[in-house]
């Protein structure tokens, strides 16, 4: 997949017997799904116009071009959609796609290097920063606060961290 798509929704089965499909979306405003597309599987391999057809529980029945029978939209369980980033609305500076985070180098505000985020884990407290790191027993959890993390910078592809006390020991 290109580094220029980002996950927005995934299917989550058929939704009636005309080809419709249960849709789930992961955007801020959920239904502005529908303004992004068309939505690529994950590799690349097939596209989606989208039109919502009406809101049901935690999500969406939608239509999806090309998928025209209920044995069409069954085949498509659990594959997850993507957008091209270019869709996607400017963020302010303050808020970041989690697929910007992953990669990003992180540093100590000494500047010792302490790993690199592997994954961005929302447990619905607030977001996480997975740090990974060859020096580390194991994966670290570091809180994406304002405090812990008071510097990300995309253009140098690192992160300044300010991490609570022992957490890298």
């Amino acid at each position: 997949m290109s580094d220029t798509r980002i996950i927005v929704g995934a299917i989550a089965g058929s939704f009636g017997v005309h080809g419709d499909v249960r849709l789930k979306s992961f955007c801020a405003d959920p239904a502005d799904i529908a303004d992004y597309t068309p939505l690529y599987t994950e590799d690349g391999s097939r596209s989606f116009e989208v039109t919502l057809v009406g809101s049901i529980k935690n999500g969406f029945s939608v239509r999806l071009s090309g998928v025209n029978s209920k044995e069409d939209a069954d085949a498509l369980k659990g594959v997850t959609l993507f957008a091209d980033r270019d869709q996607l609305p400017s963020l302010p500076s303050d808020e970041f796609y989690y697929a910007d985070l992953v990669g990003l180098e992180v540093f100590d505000t000494g500047g010792t290097k302490l790993g690199v985020v592997n994954l961005v884990v929302d447990h619905g407290a607030g977001d996480l920063l997975e740090i990974h790191d060859p020096a580390l027993k194991g994966p670290v959890l570091l809180p994406f606060t304002k405090a812990a993390v008071p510097t990300v910078d995309l253009a140098a592809k690192r992160i300044i961290a300010d991490p609570p006390e022992g957490l890298f020991e």
